[in-house]
């Protein structure tokens, strides 16, 4: 019996490679549709709200744009929020802009909010927000060079300058919450609301 149930597969309202490698090994039929919205804007009406808030608008403002052009899909929308204190940070547009991210980060203790939210023809089905604490060691200069340096382009594709799944391990010395969570997709919750909407099997 095949998992996923719907005869149409999911789709995905992000162009994140991670969520669907997370959806696909789930077992689910996925149809990546990213997004065309302008996320600083969608933020700036959030001000000052929360992480937790800039993370579901952004993943529910995703998943609605999508869902609005395919009619009696499922549509997944999913966005993260690193948060180190009151300062937000976005992915970073260049190897300085990384250095300094990262720089900031060291030896101290973040969270990251990840915002999922699952809707059909413009009606909300679920959402949620799950949060992770991550501490990064009190590494070097020369250190931060040399990850950046081994890291490449990767680190301008997640926020904060890197993907705990690859060589940003090395930058950490205590996690604190799910992996999913962590990759942008808190997946468990997400398959809970998938079962009881009848899209999953049990």
């Amino acid at each position: 019996m095949a998992l996923w149930l719907d005869p149409h597969p999911l789709v995905l309202a992000s162009k994140s490679e991670i969520r669907r490698s997370v959806l696909v090994n789930a077992g689910l039929i996925v149809e990546v549709a990213p997004a065309d919205i302008d996320e600083r804007a969608v933020e700036a009406r959030l001000r000052p709200a929360g992480p937790r808030a800039a993370a579901q608008l952004l993943s529910q403002a995703k998943a609605g744009a999508v869902s609005e052009k395919m009619n009696g899909r499922v549509v997944l929308g999913a966005d993260q929020v690193l948060a180190l204190g009151d300062k937000r940070f976005t992915k970073p547009v260049d190897r300085a802009t990384a250095f300094a991210q990262v720089g900031a980060l060291r030896g101290r203790t973040h969270e990251l909010y990840s915002g999922i939210a699952l809707l059909r023809d413009g009606q909300t089905l679920f959402e949620h927000v799950a949060v992770a604490r991550l501490t990064m060691r009190d590494f070097s200069d020369a250190f931060l060079d040399a990850y950046l340096d081994t890291a490449g382009a990767s680190v301008m594709k997640s926020v904060g300058g890197y993907q705990l799944e690859n060589y940003g391990v090395h930058l950490f010395e205590k996690i604190e919450g799910d992996h999913f969570t962590i990759l942008g997709l808190p997946l468990l919750p997400l398959l809970d609301a998938l079962r009881d909407a009848g899209l999953v099997a049990r």
